[in-house]
Parts: C-alpha cells; sequence; structure tokens
C-alpha cells in the first residue's frame, strides 16, 4: 500500500509545490520594488480577464499539451525524450510541405492531412535515437538534445534556400494557401451581436490537444501495449523476463513521442502563422518537460498543467507591457516551478508522507491483550 494517497500524489503536492513557488516568485517581485499583488493581478487579468487573454493562453496551452504528452509518453518508458524542440522543428516542416504542395479543397481535409504528416515526420526525427538508444546503446538524453541542433540548422537551410519564395528576404516559406487556413476561436464562437477572443491565435488545434489527451490516457491505461510500457518502465528485468522486448518498447514510445511533439506543428504554423518560419517552436518543446513533470505523466495532469504555464506566459507578457518587471521573470518563476516539481519533490513529499504514515497508525485500531492471553 503507498503511503500517500492517490489523490495527494496527483494534485496536493503539485499545488503544494506551485504555492512555494508561488512565495519565492513573489518575494523576487517584492525585491525588484513591485508589488506583488499588483503583479498576480495584472497577470490573472491578462491571461484569464477577458476572452482575448484566454485566446493567448490556450493557444499557449495547446502547445504544451503536445509537448508535455510527448515527454509523459517516454517517462512511462523510463526514457527522457529532450528532442521535443527538434522534433516539433520537423513536424512544422511536414505541414509546411502538406500545406504548400497539395491542394486541399476544405480546411478539414488539410487538418487531417496535416495531423499525419507532422506526426509523421516528429516520429521519423525520435526514431534515430531510438534506434540509437536500442541497438547502439547510446544515451536518449544525448542524442535528442543533439538532434535538436540538427533540425534547428536543418531548417535555417531549407528556408534560406529551397523553401524560401522567389525574392523574398525573410527565412520563411510563403503564406498557405487560404483553404488550409484553421477557423480560430474568433471564426468558431463570435456572432453577428459579440466579438469574441478577437485577434487571439487560438484555433481548433486545441480540441485536436485535448482528443490527443484522451488517445494517451486509453493508451496507457486502456490497452495491451500500455501495460507493457509501463511494466518496461517500472521494471526492466522483470519486463525482460515477462517476454517484453526493450528494443521494441524503446522504438515505439520514442515514435509515439516523437509524433505527437510534431504535431505541436498545426497549431503554430499552421493554425497561427500560417507559414513555416524560424524559432517557430519558441521553447514550447522544453516547457514540455516540465508540464509532464508537474502533470505527473497522466494526461488530465499535462492538461491542468499546460494551462498553467500558458497562463505562465500570457500573464508574464501582460507584465513586461504593463510594468518594470522583465519579460525574463516569468522565465524565472517557470525555473521555480520546475525545480520544486522536480528537483525538490522530495522535500515536499517526504513531509507529507510523515504526516498520512501518522494519521494511518492513529485510525489503526489498538488491540489489547486479555487475562486469559
Amino acid at each position: 500500500m503507498d503511503v500517500i494517497p492517490k489523490w495527494a500524489d496527483v494534485v496536493l503536492i503539485p499545488v503544494i509545490s506551485l504555492l512555494l513557488a508561488a512565495i519565492l516568485s513573489a518575494l523576487v517581485i517584492l525585491a525588484i520594488g513591485e508589488n506583488p499583488w499588483e503583479a498576480l493581478k495584472l497577470m490573472v487579468d491578462g491571461a484569464v480577464g477577458s476572452t482575448y487573454g484566454w485566446g493567448y493562453t490556450l493557444y499557449y496551452a495547446t502547445n504544451f499539451i503536445f509537448t508535455g504528452l510527448a515527454v509523459a509518453i517516454a517517462f512511462h518508458a523510463k526514457m527522457f525524450n529532450i528532442g521535443g524542440e527538434g522534433q516539433a522543428v520537423l513536424g512544422g516542416l511536414g505541414v509546411a510541405l502538406l500545406c504548400l504542395y497539395i491542394p486541399w479543397p476544405h480546411w478539414s481535409l488539410a487538418l487531417l492531412g496535416a495531423t499525419a504528416g507532422a506526426a509523421l515526420f516528429g516520429a521519423g526525427w525520435a526514431v534515430i535515437p531510438a534506434y540509437l538508444q536500442a541497438k547502439r546503446g547510446s544515451h536518449i538524453v544525448i542524442t535528442t538534445i543533439m538532434f535538436n541542433f540538427i533540425a534547428a540548422a536543418l531548417l535555417n537551410y531549407l528556408l534560406v534556400g529551397a523553401l524560401k519564395p522567389a525574392g523574398s528576404m525573410e527565412p520563411s516559406t510563403g503564406k498557405f494557401p487560404a483553404p488550409t487556413h484553421l477557423p480560430s476561436f474568433q471564426d468558431m464562437f463570435s456572432t453577428a451581436d459579440t466579438v469574441m477572443f478577437r485577434g487571439a491565435p487560438a484555433n481548433v488545434t486545441f480540441f485536436v490537444a485535448i482528443a490527443a489527451c484522451v488517445a494517451v490516457w486509453a493508451l496507457i491505461w486502456r490497452t495491451r501495449l500500455g501495460y507493457e510500457l509501463r511494466a518496461f518502465g517500472h521494471s526492466e528485468s522483470a519486463a525482460k523476463y515477462a517476454g517484453i522486448s526493450p528494443t521494441k518498447i524503446i522504438m515505439i514510445s520514442m515514435t509515439i513521442s516523437g509524433a505527437l511533439a510534431g504535431m505541436m506543428a498545426i497549431n503554430n504554423v499552421m493554425g497561427e502563422a500560417e507559414r513555416l518560419v524560424l524559432n517557430a517552436v519558441e521553447g514550447a518543446g522544453f516547457i514540455g518537460i516540465a508540464v509532464a513533470l508537474m502533470g505527473r505523466s497522466h494526461p488530465f495532469g499535462v492538461f491542468l498543467s499546460a494551462i498553467l504555464f500558458g497562463f505562465l506566459y500570457q500573464g508574464g507578457a501582460e507584465l513586461a507591457l504593463w510594468t518594470s518587471i522583465p519579460r525574463e521573470l516569468i522565465v524565472v518563476i517557470q525555473a521555480l516551478v520546475i525545480l520544486f516539481t522536480g528537483a525538490l519533490d522530495n522535500m515536499v513529499r517526504m513531509p507529507l508522507e510523515k504526516f498520512f504514515l501518522a494519521r494511518r497508525r492513529a485510525a489503526k485500531p489498538k488491540t489489547k491483550l486479555t487475562p486469559a492471553e
């Protein structure tokens, strides 16, 4: 029996870690001469106080859902995929090629094709480090980090060469054709009398991300493959004894992980920019690591954690716009969240284990010996 109840592990520990990070962040804001309470109110108002703010928060959250799920899948197999950044870059390349060179008649068909292309390119970029780990013993952390740089260099080469439109000075592809443009939240939810999400980049990809959460949950906890993946993650030697192939698990889990990271591109490349540009990923691949850690590698936890980081991104932009607080402070806050939910997890977990263990002992009925005994 676990010392800490499941609900406490999934909810209570992340909440306490988040509160500790918030307290330290407030002290940092106070140290630079700003009012932490006013900063918090400005962040809340800018991120969730209007449909415009929500539009940006959910746009960022969509990116983080995909990259968080990608990291979570690898975590379940006890692998650390730090290549989400590069896999998302290659996913963007797949989206761009399909949108530019195939005459799609409608955005819905273009969305299906782009999703498949993004997943295929992202998975293909993840398969190479997976093979090197499974067959050559190369460490997955090292190879995935290196492949991030290779992906960035490859994209740069293509955007200043083969994919750059004639006469253009900007390293980017041309604008995607109109039939590939995805409906934004403004298109979907505005009425004749009310315009909602005006100018915000949130689009239909958010619902694709939710579907991905459901699919990952079903895969991990409702399929034989998911059971094998989790068994391998808990004990490789026991999994081998049970007949589970390490090569199979490494290859499949990293392929799915890369596909999910690549699918982020349908949000930022197809849904928002409507073209492929340099630095389109904007660090979302690395943020996915923090999202997966805070979400305990559970799809629902990843969803909530992605919303939080989307709030931090949009709220941080509002802080930088309306106060003297630098935009880099949000990086500090993110780092504190990562620190407490990851590296300092035991600092919160161990006192809670003692607390619940003491409660369990106190609730256990005491047996008294009779004289005959």
